[in-house]
């Protein structure tokens, strides 16, 4: 038998629990909300995924002092040294998409482990918000004062009297720089030996203190050693000289085309960043990079300021994957 005053009982039940679930979902807006404007409370942590020293550590260093003054609270840096950057990055995968730990990465980490790495431990295109590429920089082919070489022309010439004698130290396997260098034995037609390190400023000890002959390093990160005559640098792999050293000449000036190659560091955090939240810190990264005072610094290092979208981001990303993917796969790089 029909009974209109149970329906009417269910329809008033069915309408309170849709008010319970619209008031709960407004409730967790607003807190998300607020707690987005409220952030940081907190210091945040900015995971380096290498040693300090290196140009990636330098990038994290410079960008937290000032935001830490744009947000009101301290931006640590935490160096997680390790397999060309995956453990720092998986660590940062798993950590909460809270607001409280972002990093500083470089192109291994995004662009090139997947490729190098099996049971990688992340994923670059899925498990982190991309925030935005800080700067990028060419790398800078260098030599120890005692290594006969004196040019890219020599340098050549060296390599095919003696071929894989030639040590080249990188800051890891599957990095910019030795990618770099995999590259121009390729277009050299050399050979030389590989001598990976974990992270740059190990390669560069070893560099200075004659126990490896070259190496093809972030420009920053050896510009100083160079201008004391600690290093001598032999070419840039960029598409023209590099500001900071006018008298060196680029690959293509000697002798070696199509080693053009930049070293770039990103911002990233772990995917689910709320977009308040998202939106507050890419501000104050751009903010920071795009400060006159903080250009002309970076500048006079060798660095120039990208400070792109997260979208942008995310299709250089793609483009950086396909090109080495492609450069590994031609090359038979494979970690050693």
């Amino acid at each position: 038998m029909f009974q209109p005053s149970r329906v009417r009982r269910v329809q008033r039940v069915h309408n309170w629990l849709r008010g319970c679930a619209f008031v709960a979902a407004a409730l967790a807006t607003g807190a998300a909300v607020a707690a987005a404007q409220n952030w940081p409370q907190r210091p945040v942590s900015v995971v380096v995924p290498f040693p300090a020293g290196g140009s990636t550590d330098t990038i994290a260093r410079m960008l937290s002092a000032p935001l830490n003054e744009k947000l009101g609270q301290p931006f640590v840096v935490d160096n997680r040294p390790g397999a060309t950057g995956a453990i720092g990055a998986t660590f940062v995968k798993r950590a909460p998409a809270d607001g409280y730990t972002m990093m500083v990465a470089s192109i291994g980490v995004y662009a090139v482990n997947p490729f190098l790495q099996k049971g990688l431990g992340y994923d670059p295109a899925k498990d982190f918000d991309l925030l935005t590429v800080a700067v990028r920089a060419p790398n800078v082919l260098v030599a120890n004062p005692q290594f006969p070489a004196n040019s890219v022309q020599e340098l050549v010439a060296y390599m095919k009297k003696h071929p894989g004698k030639v040590s080249f130290a990188t800051s890891g396997a599957g990095s910019s720089d030795h990618l770099t260098a995999a590259l121009f034995w390729q277009k050299s037609g050399t050979d030389g030996l590989h001598v990976p390190y974990k992270g740059g400023a190990p390669a560069i000890s070893d560099l200075l203190a004659g126990q490896v002959d070259v190496s093809f390093q972030n420009i920053n990160a050896v510009l100083q050693q160079i201008r004391t005559g600690k290093l001598k640098a032999l070419a840039v792999t960029a598409d023209k000289r590099a500001a900071v050293l006018p008298n060196v000449p680029t690959m293509a000036e000697g002798g070696v085309k199509d080693v053009e190659v930049y070293s770039w560091q990103g911002v990233a955090a772990p995917r689910g960043l709320p977009a308040d939240i998202k939106a507050r810190l890419h501000g104050a990264l751009v903010g920071t990079l795009k400060d006159p005072k903080m250009q002309q610094k970076l500048a006079e290092s060798g660095f120039e300021v990208v400070a792109n979208t997260p979208e942008q981001f995310a299709q250089f990303e793609t483009q950086e994957l396909q090109r080495w993917k492609a450069v590994i796969e031609k090359g038979g790089i494979a970690l050693e």
